[in-house]
């Protein structure tokens, strides 16, 4: 006769969802930020902070932390509605479909219109469909998914 017995030790870190998901989307926008200055540092010194009246690299990254934090707040409630049960690998797509539609959302569309509204001199077109800025949003949605999947 054959005894199993099974010893599971948990040594990650488990966080509330909603935790999970202002952590990730803090590293997500960390990551996306660290893209956008090698590439556009303009963006974070100056668009980024117009939104809201403010000026400056600091304001710039401030601003952008606070809504990558939101952001993941409300990507992990979308995945909680959707279920819990999802895999790592469903997560981490969920977090770059995530990007991808808040590039179109957000990026392409309401902060052009915000900018110009606001009278900030340098609003980009609209609609803003620049491919780098899908590619630091990607970013962004990918680490928010993989931080997401691994604290949960």
């Amino acid at each position: 006769m054959a005894t199993d017995t099974s010893t599971s030790t948990d040594t990650g870190v488990r966080l509330a969802d909603w935790q999970a998901g202002v952590v990730g989307g803090i590293a997500g926008a960390a990551v996306m930020g660290v893209l956008v200055s090698i590439m556009n540092a303009a963006v974070l010194a100056g668009a980024i902070p117009a939104l809201y009246g403010l000026s400056g690299g600091i304001a710039g990254w401030v601003v952008h932390l606070s809504h990558g934090a939101v952001l993941g707040v409300v990507f992990a409630a979308i995945v909680r509605a959707v279920g819990e049960d999802r895999s790592a690998g469903t997560v981490v797509g969920l977090g770059l479909l995530w990007g991808v539609l808040m590039w179109v959302g957000l990026a392409a569309l309401v902060m052009p219109l915000w900018l110009s509204t606001i009278g900030f001199p340098m609003a980009p077109p609209f609609p803003n469909f620049a491919p780098p800025s899908l590619l630091w949003h990607a970013a962004y949605g990918g680490v928010l998914g993989v931080a997401y999947a691994g604290l949960r």
